[in-house]
């Protein structure tokens, strides 16, 4: 098989110009260029779907957390949060407390991959409103979860780098 030279005549490598980028800071580039797993993402608890809601919720009280991932063959299937307990379980808590998690979680979360920039997860924090995101792979298996300490720690690494 044989080119003809017109076809790479007006061929342009879109890469011919590229200029890296250059950042202010070490904590601008870390945003930018580090993944999701570079902020630390464990421990984190979990519970299956099945796990009834008492069991659900002594479990946020022992581990004093705000967030269970919910998880079946560590597959993320749902969330079950502070947030739940109030809206959906605090006033009927009688009512729903032998029911399993998987009634008042809030199922199809909202997710961050693993090989996410850092800068996209709190977006996604942000845009989603949600405190604790958990974080998965292209899979949706479990990888952790992200929170606001965690994110702080993360921050507070890069920027003392950048001051000293």
């Amino acid at each position: 098989m044989t080119t003809s030279a017109h076809a790479n005549e007006g061929f342009q490598d879109p890469l011919e110009d590229y200029e890296p980028v250059v950042y202010d800071d070490a904590l601008e580039q870390a945003l930018a260029e580090e993944d999701v797993s570079a902020i630390p993402l464990q421990p984190y608890a979990s519970v299956s779907p099945q796990t009834s809601v008492a069991e659900a919720v002594q479990t946020l009280v022992g581990d004093e957390i705000a967030c269970l991932l919910v998880e079946d063959n560590g597959k993320l299937v749902g969330v079950f949060s502070d947030r739940d307990i109030l809206d959906k379980v605090a006033l009927e808590y009688d009512d729903v407390k032998n029911q399993p998690v998987q009634e008042v979680m809030t199922a199809d979360p909202v997710f961050v991959l693993n090989t996410d920039s850092a800068s996209a997860a709190l977006a996604v924090m942000e845009v989603s409103g949600y405190r604790h995101v958990p974080v998965v792979d292209f899979d949706t298996k479990i990888v952790g979860i992200i929170s606001p300490k965690r994110i702080t720690r993360f921050l507070r690494e890069r920027f003392s780098n950048t001051s000293s």
